[in-house]
């Protein structure tokens, strides 16, 4: 679940950057902000597949 919970952090935080980019008229900043936010994603998404193979394994033991 660590990777979830850091998953979503990296969301946020990615989130948060975009907008601030958006705002200031920082395009850096804001593309920044779009690569943590889909990074973020992927690795609650990887976290997800983890979690779920880890269950099925220890559900046939």
């Amino acid at each position: 679940m660590g990777t979830q919970t850091e998953g979503t952090k990296h969301e946020v935080k990615g989130v948060a950057k975009e907008a601030f980019g958006k705002v200031t008229g920082d395009k850096g900043r804001e593309a920044a902000g779009k690569v943590e936010k889909h990074a973020g994603k992927m690795e609650k998404a990887a976290g997800k597949a983890a979690d779920k193979a880890r269950h099925e394994v220890d559900k046939h033991r």
